[in-house]
């Protein structure tokens, strides 16, 4: 790179001063919320990418987030109401082929067998219902499988207390025990997983992005990385932070609010 190229450079990005000036300057904009000009996308902010991007990213996972919960409280609570029986069985296979398939490896299976075998659903891209399918699904079965395996110990653990037993023993209908006493509080300790596991969604679909070519901040990220635009690396990896540490502590209110054994004074 010529010299007068390095310095134009150096002087538009503010790289030409001292590293205590650089970084009061980059504090001071993100303070302010403002993360600069993209290195590599040059007629572009950093603020708009994200602003892009960030919708998209946030409605697949949000939408992989209910589609785990739908799918992976009942697995579980069936697993448990069926333990050491078929339903039981069932469950935990699919526990554990969800745990151990990579979302890389389940989005590629998905695009084999609905887009090209049976030509369902398209191969990519995010425009429409018909699009969000498959990256919903190879980004949900990794949650789903943690969220009915962690349901299903904490139903097997309810059973075992005492005011079960108490239920019962009143004559209660066994419909009646399950749903008014052992699946309310068997679902207290899985709300403690599942702000973790939207941040995770949130946080962690850059890869199914890339599969299904999603315009979500995913693939801008991993862009960052590859090109080394520091300032959109920067911006991503402060907010995926923000958005990890803001969900657990929406789970943590959440679940004082739930137990009032633990609630906060």
């Amino acid at each position: 790179m010529p010299e007068a190229v390095e310095a134009r450079l150096n002087a538009e990005y503010g790289l030409d001063q001292p590293l205590v000036v650089q970084y009061v300057n980059w504090a001071t904009d993100f303070v302010r919320g403002d993360f600069g000009p993209s290195y590599r996308f040059q007629d572009r902010r950093v603020n708009d990418i994200v602003g892009d991007g960030l919708p998209v990213t946030v409605q697949l996972g949000v939408m992989a987030f209910v589609l785990a919960v739908l799918v992976g409280i009942p697995l579980g609570i069936l697993a448990a109401l069926g333990h050491n029986r078929s339903p039981d069985y069932v469950s935990t296979s699919v526990s554990i082929v969800g745990i151990s398939t990579p979302s890389f490896v389940l989005a590629i299976l998905l695009i084999v067998f609905f887009s090209v075998q049976l030509r369902w659903l398209p191969t990519g891209g995010w425009k429409g219902p018909d699009t969000w399918v498959l990256p919903t699904l190879a980004l949900a079965g990794f949650p789903i499988a943690v969220i009915a395996r962690y349901t299903r110990a904490s139903m097997l653990d309810v059973t075992r207390r005492d005011y079960v037993r108490t239920a019962e023993s009143k004559g209660l209908q066994h419909r009646a025990v399950v749903s008014r006493h052992m699946v309310r509080n068997a679902l207290i300790p899985v709300v403690t997983i599942l702000g973790p596991i939207l941040a995770f969604l949130i946080t962690g679909s850059f890869i199914v992005e890339r599969i299904f070519n999603i315009p979500g901040v995913g693939q801008f990220y991993l862009n960052s990385i590859q090109t080394r635009d520091y300032a959109l690396l920067m911006a991503m990896t402060m907010l995926y932070a923000f958005a990890v540490a803001f969900l657990n502590v929406v789970v943590d209110v959440l679940y004082a609010y739930i137990d009032p054994r633990i609630r906060y004074s």
